[in-house]
């Protein structure tokens, strides 16, 4: 995997595009999933509630209608009459029970209808009784009707001529209507059955179902394998409480979780309670996942397939031009066709003009090769052993004294002591009393030139004598302090040289009582130190600055950006250049130095008062 990413440019960037591009459309895919999960719960539960409504609408019709119809017959004065008289009376007896009869006919859910009378006649009712379960509630509750106007039965088994049904009674006293005595009670029997059916017909979902409870959650209605009377926490043991008129909870875990939606009659107190199985939700919402991976598979294929051609019109230029350079020679390189105006477009001409220019430096470099080595033998031919020097001067000197031309000898011997240490062999650095002795030597020359004009006081600490430091430092510092210092001033001047230890560093100094700089003219010098050197051999002024701006840039070399010369500048008063160096003993002085230090500003600094010209 690694191999196949790392060679190709055109497989990082297609797999970087692909997971930049399959991440959010993944996520989307999840986040529609998430929402079309829960808005398949949420309508399933909307569906269910509106079931129950529908079903409490029945309900509520069919208990009113059972009301209705007792106030109906307890106000009949056919029936008062009937239950006001001691005596039996079989022409009205019968009149009623055809009344009876109508009015259970007229409705499909009315089972049967008794008026039973409380003065020991017999009870009439549209189909008559062999048996009954019935078992009024002022048997465990005397007084109940006094509050109650009438009370619904749980379901029960009634024995008529049709045949044996189940039935849920509404009973109330007949009361007459003169004295508002109690002549007899009122029993209306709804055929459970029919109830049951049409609960069974109102199934939520495929596999969900309805319960109808009455006001202590036993079942009146609902799928055969519920047993009537059974309390509902038998069949579902843990189920919360149904507070309220309506409402939902979920009832189990996992697989096994249902949704369990409930509404309340409000005339009986029954309750209408609509069980889901979750797995209901689970199939439904394994079909929006089908659907969505199906969707975010496509989407992933044709992004994949753009991605692709996208990035191939991309780096089908930058392949060529890799092969073309893998195959290319140095000295030839091919120029490739600009198909495109965009960045890789601009990377083509770039690359045109880059082999162009390659081809034009080679052909330079062979020119420059050919006539270096022509110059290197016309040098070689012109080139003078210093040795040759040195004894031309030995022999100056002894002619000098032979002469008896003392100042002649003594000038000669110290131009060629000076000139011996400035070739050295080479070498680079020196020990401080060895820079000191050349910087004397130097001094020496100039005032035999230059008699009366200056005298030069050299103090040093003793225990630098023996350290390391860049040759040929100080000696530029002390010309430049002689001419353009003290020469220009009037009488005779002092040119001080000192070195002190500070710390693990050596700071020198090179101080004058010359005629001093000006501000604008030390500022020139400052940005001369500070440019580079393309732009000083542009300036008019750096030849005036020429040995500054060599000992600066060699400090700098060697010893890092806090190494420059630091100078400080008084009209009238003279001069003061410093540097700074570390202390380098002789055993580690050929170590590496440069960017010993860590400075704040590569060109020095300037103090300057006064004003000026040097």
């Amino acid at each position: 995997m690694g191999g196949w990413l790392g060679k190709s440019l055109k497989h990082k960037l297609s797999l970087l595009v692909i997971i930049a591009v399959m991440v959010p459309l993944l996520s989307l895919g999840l986040f529609s999933y998430k929402i079309a999960e829960r808005l398949t719960e949420e309508k399933a539960k909307i569906s269910g509630m509106n079931t129950l409504r529908q079903l409490e609408t029945y309900m509520e019709n069919m208990v009113n209608d059972a009301e209705n119809m007792s106030l109906f017959l307890i106000g009949s004065s056919e029936v008062q009459n009937y239950l006001k008289t001691p005596d039996s009376d079989l022409l009205k007896q019968t009149s009623i029970i055809g009344f009876l009869t109508n009015l259970a006919f007229s409705k499909a859910y009315i089972a049967n209808i008794v008026i039973e009378p409380i003065n020991g006649k017999d009870p009439i009712s549209s189909k008559s009784i062999n048996s009954t379960g019935f078992v009024d509630i002022t048997e465990t509750d005397f007084n109940y009707y006094s509050t109650h106007a009438n009370w619904w039965s749980s379901v029960y088994s009634q024995w008529t001529s049709v045949g044996v049904q189940k039935v849920i009674t509404m009973a109330r006293p007949i009361r007459s209507t003169d004295k508002y005595k109690e002549i007899g009670k009122l029993r209306i029997s709804l055929n459970q059955g029919m109830i049951a059916k049409h609960i069974r017909q109102s199934a939520l979902e495929r596999t969900g179902f309805v319960l109808l409870l009455d006001e202590n959650n036993r079942i009146m209605a609902g799928p055969e394998e519920f047993r009537t009377n059974q309390l509902i926490t038998e069949t579902y043991p843990g189920m919360g409480s149904l507070n309220g008129n309506n409402g939902y909870l979920n009832y189990g875990e996992g697989a096994d979780m249902k949704t369990v939606l409930y509404d309340e009659i409000s005339s009986t107190q029954w309750k209408l309670v609509g069980i889901i199985p979750s797995e209901e939700y689970r199939s439904q919402n394994r079909y929006f996942l089908m659907l969505t991976a199906a969707a975010v598979g496509v989407a992933l294929l044709l992004v994949i397939a753009l991605v692709v051609f996208l990035i191939q019109r991309v780096t089908n230029p930058l392949s060529a031009l890799t092969r073309i350079l893998k195959k290319a020679s140095p000295e030839a390189l091919p120029s490739i066709p600009v198909t495109s105006i965009d960045e890789v477009g601009e990377l083509i001409v770039s690359y045109n003009r880059l082999s162009s220019r390659i081809v034009n430096l080679t052909d330079e470099v062979k020119r420059n090769e050919a006539m270096k080595q022509q110059t290197d033998m016309i040098a070689l031919q012109a080139q003078i052993n210093p040795h040759f020097l040195y004894n031309t001067l030995s022999s100056v000197h002894w002619l000098a004294l032979m002469s008896k031309e003392s100042r002649i000898a003594e000038m000669v011997g110290a131009l060629s002591d000076f000139l011996r240490f400035s070739l050295n062999k080479g070498e680079e650095y020196c020990a401080v009393e060895q820079e000191l002795a050349h910087a004397n030597r130097y001094a020496h020359i100039q005032s035999i030139r230059y008699p009366d004009k200056f005298d030069v006081h050299v103090d040093a600490d003793p225990e630098l004598a023996q350290s390391y430091m860049l040759k040929l430092v100080l000696q530029p510092l002390i010309e430049n302090a002689m001419i353009h210092g003290i020469l220009k001033r009037e009488g005779k001047g002092r040119i001080s040289v000192w070195v002190r230890r500070e710390g693990m560093n050596m700071k020198f100094g090179v101080e004058d009582d010359g005629i001093g700089i000006a501000k604008e003219q030390l500022a020139k010098l400052m940005e001369l130190l500070a440019v580079s050197e393309i732009v000083q051999r542009e300036s008019s002024s750096a030849a005036e600055s020429y040995g500054l701006r060599n000992v600066h840039k060699r400090l700098l070399l060697h010893y890092g950006s806090g190494a420059g010369l630091h100078i400080i500048s008084t009209v009238g008063q003279g001069t003061s250049v410093t540097f700074t160096i570390p202390s380098l003993s002789p055993d580690d002085r050929k170590q590496e130095v440069g960017g010993y230090f860590n400075a704040e500003a590569d060109a020095g600094s300037i103090e300057h008062t006064g004003s000026g010209a040097r």
